[in-house]
């Protein structure tokens, strides 16, 4: 049961160390308007790609029943923006990711998993293109660590890529299902333990749960294993954090690009930047000072997320644009609300939703399973039920994200002479 709750503070550190990137990424947008005219310029194509989609498309562009999965409609794209909104109220809110539940999400609006991923890659992509200051972040890299992770991570970038593609190539719904499963293990765990975090704390008066920092004083891991992991000599040996230790720390470069293989594996195969896991990774196991983790961690966002999205799955048709666009608008008004209405709530009431949300989505994946192992002949199951089961499990799911996303607006427009008044 220890092991258990030590990985399940690992996961809740490197989402809250996620969640700190994606809201000051977001920042970075949202005040400077020389990034809000170029994100509306590139709004344009997709604002007309919406009002042709009215209109019947020929099946050699992608229409609706060619082979490649490119058909949307108006009504996908303004889910992509809820979807994007009630994900970035969450990161607002809570500080924690709220990118988990994007692929369940999108995949429950009718998108095929492989494209939900892709085009999650695309949308965290962009974001870090536009909003990321890196001469601000980046003075403390190590760009021999920097390499070493990059090497890695693109080697297991292409593997699960691979994965996906071949998956989908062998059945479309054999993908959906092996993507559900591992959305079912992720949001199953989390979900949990974070309501089980949620109900020992239910009685702390937790005021500003965002405003922490990023779990840089938590240590689930025990804090020798770091110093072991640096005493192996392993060519080529890497050192870093000379400005922090005298004569800085070692590391060998075979741990690090294995780490990076990992985290690019993972990234490629849920459609996540992968930060999520290189906070914990570094901090907790390879004993990386926050420092130098930091901007490590903004370079393999940008280098993972772009080289997973166009190399494995925009040059195959695997990416809608126009849907990652609307997950990024919807996002940044979602962190802008969400980091505001912290100021007036709080925390242990979101921190509850934050865990009902998780378990919505793990129940949604986990109803939608029975209906695609029953299509693939591996259950007997009738199509009614299966059906039913997949729409009772979506409908749970949106109408408890619905149901946050109300309460977060409703305090926020309560709570505005508050709000103006602080500011």
């Amino acid at each position: 049961m220890r092991f258990f709750r030590e990985q399940y503070e690992m996961l809740k550190m490197s989402s809250m160390a996620f969640a700190k990137w994606d809201y000051e990424t977001s920042m970075n947008i949202l005040k400077s308007r020389k990034r809000l005219l170029i994100l509306g310029i590139l709004l344009i194509p997709c604002i007309i790609g919406v009002s042709m989609s009215f209109a019947d498309i020929p099946e050699y562009l992608g229409g609706k029943y060619s082979y490649m999965p490119s058909f949307y409609s108006p009504s996908i794209f303004f889910v992509s923006i809820i979807i994007g909104m009630a994900a970035g109220l969450i990161t607002g809110c809570i500080g924690a990711g709220g990118g988990f539940i994007i692929t369940p999400a999108l995949m429950s609006a009718g998108i095929k998993g492989i494209l939900a991923v892709g085009t999650d890659l695309f949308h965290i992509f962009a974001k870090a293109i536009m909003g990321t200051v890196i001469h601000k972040k980046l003075g403390n890299v190590s760009v021999a660590l920097a390499l070493a992770f990059l090497v890695g991570a693109i080697g297991g970038v292409t593997g699960g890529g691979v994965v996906n593609r071949t998956l989908y190539e062998i059945n479309p719904i054999l993908s959906d299902t092996f993507i559900s499963v591992v959305f079912v293990v992720l949001l199953g765990f989390l979900g949990f333990y974070s309501m089980l975090d949620f109900l020992k704390q239910r009685k702390v008066d937790v005021v500003d749960v965002h405003g922490g920092s990023g779990g840089h004083e938590a240590h689930p891991t025990k804090p020798t294993f770091s110093s072991k992991l640096q005493s192996v000599n392993i060519p080529p040996m890497i050192t870093f954090d000379k400005d922090l230790v005298p004569g800085g720390k070692r590391l060998s470069g075979v741990f690090v690009a294995i780490c990076g293989a990992f985290v690019g594996f993972v990234a490629a195969i849920m459609g996540v930047g992968g930060g999520f896991l290189t906070f914990p990774i570094f901090v907790y196991l390879m004993g990386v000072s926050s420092f130098t983790t930091i901007g490590t961690d903004i370079l393999q966002i940008i280098f993972t997320a772009g080289y997973a999205s166009i190399t494995q799955y925009a040059i195959y048709g695997f990416i809608f644009y126009t849907l990652a666009m609307g997950m990024l608008l919807g996002s940044l008004i979602g962190i802008q609300v969400g980091a505001l209405t912290t100021k007036v709530v709080k925390g242990i009431y979101i921190r509850g939703f934050y865990a009902i949300t998780i378990l919505g989505g793990f129940v949604n994946r986990l109803f939608a399973l029975p209906e695609k192992l029953g299509q693939m002949g591996y259950i007997e199951i009738s199509k009614a039920m299966g059906t039913n089961l997949t729409v009772a499990g979506n409908w749970l799911f949106f109408g408890i994200i619905g149901f946050f996303a109300v309460w977060v607006f409703y305090m926020f427009f309560k709570n505005m002479k508050l709000l103006r008044g602080e500011e």
